[in-house]
């Protein structure tokens, strides 16, 4: 009896379950991000995001990821977690 193409199949199979659980989350640009784009982070939640909305209306875009630290809620911590989605434009 012939095994080859079902082993194959499944090797196939766990190849594409593995490469999508290992995929990179998109980059979020802080500058134009909506709150429910921004609840998507690690750490932030519908009122952290709604915060940091209101902040960039308030003082202008962020010049870099690191100025998101200065939104009241925001810490050091909460943009090292998040450090490589964050972008700014």
């Amino acid at each position: 009896m012939k095994r080859t193409p079902f082993f194959a199949t499944l090797v196939l199979l766990f190849s594409l379950v593995t490469g999508f659980a290992h995929a990179e989350p998109a980059a979020i640009n802080i500058n134009t991000a909506d709150v429910a784009t921004l609840a998507e982070l690690t750490g932030v939640g519908q009122s952290k995001a709604e915060a940091i909305v209101a902040y960039r209306e308030a003082n202008g875009p962020f010049s870099a990821p690191q100025d998101l630290a200065n939104v009241k809620g925001i810490g050091e911590r909460t943009v090292e977690k998040n450090a490589a989605r964050l972008t700014v434009e």
